[in-house]
């Protein structure tokens, strides 16, 4: 089995859309509040974070059911994917009730101790109120994406992620100016956004995927449920550090001041575009991996992940090119403050330049989580944000600029791909004996 550069990407460009999905929501959320003020603007940053950290559990969990449902589509064992998918769906649902319920009563009093503008920490806890009750609805659409992506099924995807965008650009225009709900209206609006996903991607599953070959029916199994628990639990916790390692970095530029929060803000949106490349080559990169290994062809994962950067590196340059030409028209489309723009501009071009090392930095820390080496992982993104955290210490202590703010992010995707590098080649002789 070798997978040639045209099936990667016929693979990758639907997980590309379905991770599009919570970027777009953030994206949209963006330019929308932009447009109502600094201080909701540079809040949506950090109440984005918050949830996204939040969210990074369900995700990290759903790579680990992913890698498990790969291994056994490879092998044949399409009887055990389903019910690996449904030991998956009842953990995500259950998760999420739990931090539904944690974030609601916990938020408050952590954003209180973090957060030093009182107008900002009204605004990120208003957006909160209503934004946590989305996990209630990504959570299951992750299981559903872990299945899709295992079984290299992906195409719905695509139409999941355009109901997203179709509910919530209105929404946000509706809840936010014509209802005049200001950022609570955001939070709502991108809430609605991944029901109706989750809606239509139920709803594909049901109808087109195949549920007596799957075994797609509700049982379950504690021996399954702790197989899958022992791969994902490190994804989970290197998922979800890694996100709230962010956390320290906006709160910290949130000490510089609410113009350069809201201009961070602006970068961030615009990053996530390029986060969602980077983000859906090495998504399927682990899935592809761990079906080499399942088919007896672990010796075919090196050329692999040649041809996953070789593409990465084709679809996102063009994209940072025409990003670089279109500035001032890009950072204008979020916001109409002189003193947002001009705050913005060096650290957008800082930020657009990390793609070049985080594209194999991801790629490779996703190709150790395909082989099942999920803890390991997980130590390379401790080690990795501990070295990421000294770092903004340092910058913090010396006064440092937005822009320099934003050279961390290469400190953090060099570290990440160094190690996971070092890893694959030590594991290289067993790869090739599978």
């Amino acid at each position: 089995m070798v997978y040639s550069y045209k099936q990667i990407l016929l693979i990758s460009l639907p997980v590309m859309m379905s991770i599009l999905i919570e970027q777009l929501i953030n994206i949209t959320d963006a330019v929308f509040l932009g447009h109502v003020g600094e201080v909701e603007l540079g809040a949506a940053a950090i109440a984005g974070i918050w949830y996204l950290a939040v969210y990074m559990l369900g995700f990290g969990f759903s790579l680990g059911l992913q890698v498990v449902i790969a291994r056994r589509n490879g092998e044949g064992r399409y009887a055990d994917v389903g019910l690996t998918f449904f030991q998956g769906l009842l953990f995500l649902s259950a998760l999420a009730v739990a931090l539904c319920a944690v974030t609601q009563l916990l938020s408050p009093w952590l954003l209180g101790l973090m957060v030093r503008s009182d107008d900002v920490y009204r605004a990120v806890t208003a957006y909160l109120d209503w934004r946590v009750y989305g996990l209630l609805f990504s959570f299951p659409l992750l299981a559903l994406r872990a299945l899709l992506v295992g079984i290299t099924q992906t195409r719905a995807l695509n139409l999941a992620a355009m109901t997203a965008v179709v509910v919530n650009i209105p929404g946000n225009w509706l809840l936010i100016f014509a209802l005049d709900m200001g950022i609570s209206g955001a939070a709502i609006a991108s809430s609605l956004a991944e029901l109706c996903s989750l809606i239509v991607l139920s709803a594909y599953v049901a109808r087109h995927i195949n549920m007596r070959k799957y075994g797609l029916r509700p049982v379950a199994d504690r021996r399954v449920m702790a197989n899958v628990l022992g791969v994902s639990v490190w994804s989970m916790f290197h998922s979800f550090i890694g996100v709230a390692s962010w956390m320290a970095f906006f709160v910290a530029i949130e000490h510089l001041g609410e113009a350069q929060l809201a201009a961070t803000n602006v970068i961030r949106s615009v990053s996530t575009l390029f986060f969602v490349i980077v983000n859906s080559f090495a998504t399927v990169t682990g899935s592809l991996v761990s079906n080499l290994i399942g088919n007896g062809e672990g010796r075919q994962v090196p050329a692999l992940l040649r041809r996953v950067i070789r593409l990465g590196y084709a679809t996102g340059l063009p994209l940072i090119i025409a990003a670089v030409a279109l500035r001032p028209q890009v950072i204008g489309l979020y916001t109409d403050s002189t003193a947002v723009t001009d705050e913005a501009w060096l650290p957008y071009m800082v930020m657009l330049a990390n793609y070049v090392f985080a594209l194999p930095g991801y790629v490779l820390m996703n190709a150790v989580i395909g082989t099942g080496a999920t803890k390991a992982t997980f130590l390379f993104q401790t080690v990795a944000i501990v070295i990421y955290q000294i770092y903004l210490l340092y910058l913090s202590w010396a006064e440092a600029s937005l822009a320099e703010f934003w050279t961390a992010e290469y400190l953090y995707v060099i570290l990440l791909g160094i190690q996971s590098a070092a890893h694959l080649s030590r594991r290289r002789s067993s790869l090739i004996r599978k």
